[in-house]
């Protein structure tokens, strides 16, 4: 019997299909091969089994092979185990003074804190003379703060706290308008001050000329185009910035205006906005000479994108017969005015940003180009100076409509020095959770909102959790002599006797660590930012389910994140030799127990703890090292927010003192969401 020729061609059919599927095998297996050990890595991060690294595991108890959880989520077990290991815990500083590093004498003391370690400083004086980048760059940060400490111990310091000696800038009034001539702009960046930044009906004016395009090499184009990477470039930045906190730190950009007159990867020309905070840049929205769709948000009425004439776009035309007869029968089509683009090089415009209710509005020549909303956690009255660099020639800059004076908001409902918001001694029985806050020295109202909001949980005013700010010192005598009357008020601020870095935050987080199992009796400690909202309660809850008897690493975790090795945030093979970080989790936001704690002090006490200066990388690397002898638990959630705030969050970063007050209020009406207002 024959078979049919649909039979044998639904046989044949099989075997293909079986030898793709093999061939797809095969090429998923040599991907395997690739990366098994990060496979590995991360199979062992999810089973809690390590026995795949080869390492004998016969002191990690029978714990490591029962437990297999999934990575994205929390682990759960029935109670939170509260003992600390290694017997009795370490003495209570009573009402000891605080003590700073000056070969044991207090340089000021007072009841509120217990002691402050002062190993860190005494330490840093035993280092040898093969002192890494970091290591001189600390060595020098100690050496200026003693020095800036001293100054203000000397300092004569007689004046009350008030609201007017907490506040840096001078309460007086400020100009309606401010301008600079071509003279004042230089051939570099351009910076001009606003004093009391900006307010609704603001405008900014620039009259410039951008200068012709010239070669530029982009090695990524060359790799992707084999050919010789060279592109022709001009462009310009707009950027209304904030002040900088810390040395080191860009300030913040609350608008990056980005024109790219001969465009960039697209060819075409385009307008970049974006916004800046604690160097992490926000989406970019990009106009490209696309009017925005009608189902997308305007700003104030108008379109976020204008349409500008483009030559590789064709508008589909009628043809004139049908245009003569439509307008014939009365049906003619309203004519349709379309621009170039706004931005020509060689020849003058006038560029114009208005502050809206909504957003920032920019017009050239008159017309409406772009709209772009406020970002969360910025205020028009941050925006403080305006800068503009790039290719173009700057003739002159016209900042009208001021506000008359600074914002009150600040003075009335964040700079409140009142008894209610003081914290109490350190507790004399141990603490479910010590939270230490990384701030800056000119950062008032942020701890002040901080204080007013989740630092009023029940659970910190029943001394059950703890919470401190880490500050280090500024460079200005008067704003030092500022944070020790602050100090002294609230008595919530340990002062850290070193010039504030950004590469030097990991000091900080050393710092959080040796407070919370040396001043106090913790059984974890939380490390989070002076603009981190969190919900303690909910926080708390997590922290007993996914606690057992392994030691906790909490938060939103990372995964083979690799470093940068170019631009302006390249981390040097010198700096991170290996090819990708370990797990860690983000910086606004982690928790770990204290006998992690307890292992990062130890090896920062007998020198041999590897710092880096991104502190979260730093903390998932010392948790990697500690996990290799003692199995860690890792727990990860994503609502331990990196980047501003989700509904239902644990925390949320980058909340300005108005978004703390408005999340706080909301979760008085029993609502976790956003506040996403300037």
């Amino acid at each position: 019997m024959k078979r049919s020729k649909s039979v044998e061609t639904l046989v044949g059919r099989r075997w293909r299909l079986s030898h793709i599927l093999f061939a797809v095998a095969a090429l998923y297996l040599l991907i395997i091969a690739f990366k098994f050990r990060h496979i590995l890595e991360i199979v062992g991060l999810m089973s809690d089994d390590r026995s795949f690294a080869g390492i004998d595991r016969t002191a990690a108890g029978d714990d490591v092979a029962d437990v297999s959880r999934s990575f994205f989520g929390s682990a759960y077990s029935d109670s939170l185990h509260r003992h600390l290991d290694g017997g009795d815990p370490p003495p209570k500083p009573g009402s000891d003074p605080v003590v700073l590093p000056t070969l044991g004498k207090p340089l000021y003391s007072f009841d509120h804190y217990g002691r402050i370690t002062s190993a860190i400083m005494q330490r840093q004086q035993h280092w040898g003379g093969n002192l890494t980048e970091l290591e001189r760059m600390a060595h020098e940060a100690w050496a200026l703060g003693m020095k800036s400490w001293k100054e203000v111990e000397d300092f004569e310091d007689k004046g009350e706290l008030n609201q007017t000696t907490l506040i840096e800038r001078k309460l007086e009034s400020c100009p309606i308008s401010v301008s600079m001539g071509k003279d004042e702009t230089g051939s570099g960046e351009s910076l001009m001050f606003l004093p009391c930044g900006l307010e609704v009906g603001s405008s900014i004016t620039v009259i410039g000329t951008p200068h012709h395009a010239h070669q530029e090499f982009v090695p990524q184009l060359a790799k992707l185009r084999q050919g010789e990477g060279i592109v022709m470039v001009s462009q310009f930045i707009v950027e209304l910035q904030g002040l900088k906190a810390v040395d080191g730190e860009e300030p913040p950009k609350i608008l990056h205006f980005n024109p790219r007159v001969k465009g960039d990867w697209s060819h075409r020309p385009v307008i970049e906005h974006n916004t800046c905070y604690r160097m992490q840049w926000g989406k970019a929205m990009r106009c490209d000479g696309i009017a925005s769709k009608e189902d997308d948000d305007t700003v104030d009425g108008f379109n976020k994108c204008e349409k500008w004439l483009r030559t590789d776009i064709v508008d589909s035309k009628e043809s004139k017969t049908t245009s003569w007869l439509k307008r014939f029968i009365g049906r003619a089509k309203k004519p349709e005015m379309t621009w170039p683009f706004s931005f020509v090089e060689g020849r003058l415009f006038v560029l114009t940003v208005r502050a809206g209710i909504e957003g920032y509005h920019i017009f050239v020549g008159g017309r409406h180009v772009t709209s772009f909303p406020y970002r969360t956690g910025f205020t028009l009255e941050d925006a403080t100076g305006l800068a503009i660099k790039g290719n173009v020639d700057v003739h002159s800059v016209f900042a009208t409509s001021l506000p008359k004076s600074h914002p009150s908001f600040s003075r009335q409902q964040v700079l409140e020095l009142s008894e209610a918001w003081k914290s109490g001694p350190l507790p004399q029985q141990p603490v479910e959770l010590f939270i230490g806050i990384l701030s800056a020295t000119n950062h008032f109202a942020e701890r002040m909102a901080v204080r007013k909001t989740w630092m009023q949980y029940s659970a910190i005013k029943l001394s059950n959790v703890v919470a401190r700010f880490f500050v280090a010192l500024s460079p200005r005598k008067e704003v030092n002599v500022v944070l020790k009357r602050e100090a002294e008020y609230f008595g919530d601020i340990v002062i850290l006797p070193f010039m504030d870095r950004y590469e030097l935050v990991v000091l900080k987080t050393v710092a959080i660590c040796e407070f919370g199992v040396k001043n106090l009796t913790a059984a974890y400690i939380m490390k989070c930012d002076d603009d981190t909202f969190i919900r303690l309660d909910v926080v708390l809850r997590e922290m007993n389910n996914a606690a057992g008897k392994k030691p906790l690493y909490m938060g939103n975790l990372n995964l083979l994140h690799r470093p940068l090795r170019n631009g302006k945030w390249a981390v040097t093979y010198e700096e991170w030799p290996e090819d990708i970080y370990p797990p860690y989790a983000n910086g606004p936001g982690y928790v770990i127990s204290s006998d992690i704690a307890r292992f990062i002090i130890a090896k920062h006490a007998n020198q041999t703890l590897r710092m880096f200066k991104m502190e979260d990388v730093s903390m998932g690397m010392w948790v990697q090292e500690f996990n290799a002898s003692t199995p860690v638990q890792y727990s990860h959630n994503w609502k331990f927010c990196q980047y501003g705030c989700m509904d239902n969050y644990y925390t949320s970063h980058y909340q300005s003192p108005r978004q703390m007050i408005c999340l706080w209020d909301k979760l008085a009406r029993g609502r976790a969401q956003c506040c996403n207002f300037r």
